[in-house]
């Protein structure tokens, strides 16, 4: 009889090792189409599908995006060579307040993170559908403002990529492309550069202080690794406003998922 319950234990946790693999190449498609490393949909999807408070999703979610956005990063650079002096303005930038939002992050109330989430979704949504009706003006791959400030932008993205657990990069893509002048899939490269070393340092604080499932976040990490490069040869072949707009109804279903768990 206990031999029969040992063999039922080890089938349920290959099931569950399995189903997170799957889970895993699902989020890893989606982080590479969007440049994003899949934590934005990562987090809302642990927190409604395993129960697990905010702080805990966040941090699960980072040992998958981790490994994503480097792969991701070096997918994009291959395609589309990302400028080295724009991706280390924006690489030490959000490195150095990451870690500050990250310490930050750790000690607040876990329902008010989730709160917070939201409404920074909700906001970031309706920026970029409400830039779907503006006139498309021609991207370039020229930054319409000195590349210095790129430091701000990496700055208060890394602020929020370690605070929110998303990495930076779903706040600098809109930046790039509306205020420095890029195009859709460049600022994608560069923001992946940007969240490469913030979302690395707000994995490691988040463990130190016990907000990480490893034992869920790995088998997240290996399907995203396989599937990632898939998105990332989807962004490129896809139309600049049409990628533009499933990033924005991304963005949506996103808020929505998250707010049912309120």
């Amino acid at each position: 009889m206990r031999s029969i319950f040992t063999r039922m234990q080890r089938f349920m946790s290959l099931f569950d090792f399995a189903i997170n693999v799957v889970l895993g190449a699902m989020l890893g498609s989606l982080g590479g189409l969007f440049g994003i490393g899949g934590g934005l949909i990562a987090i809302p999807a642990l927190g409604i599908l395993f129960g697990l408070d905010q702080q805990l999703a966040q941090g699960t979610g980072l040992v998958m995006v981790v490994p994503n956005v480097l792969l991701a990063l070096w997918r994009y650079h291959q395609r589309n060579r990302i400028d080295i002096r724009h991706a280390l303005m924006l690489a030490v930038s959000s490195f150095c307040f990451a870690l500050l939002g990250a310490g930050w992050a750790v000690n607040i109330d876990a329902e008010r993170m989730r709160v917070g989430f939201i409404v920074f979704l909700l906001v970031l949504a309706a920026y970029n559908v409400s830039r779907l009706f503006y006139r498309p003006v021609p991207g370039s791959t020229q930054l319409r403002y000195p590349w210095p400030w790129l430091g701000v932008l990496g700055g208060g993205a890394g602020l929020l990529g370690g605070l929110l657990g998303v990495g930076g990069a779903v706040v600098a893509t809109p930046v790039l492309t509306s205020v420095f002048g890029t195009t859709q899939v460049v600022a994608q490269g560069l923001s992946l550069a940007l969240a490469a070393p913030s979302t690395a340092v707000t994995l490691a604080t988040y463990g130190l202080h016990g907000h990480v499932d490893w034992m869920m976040g790995l088998p997240l990490a290996i399907g995203g690794l396989l599937s990632i490069s898939w998105g990332v040869r989807l962004a490129h072949a896809l139309p600049e406003r049409v990628l533009r707009a499933m990033f924005a109804g991304f963005l949506v279903v996103c808020a929505v998922l998250l707010a049912f768990k309120v």
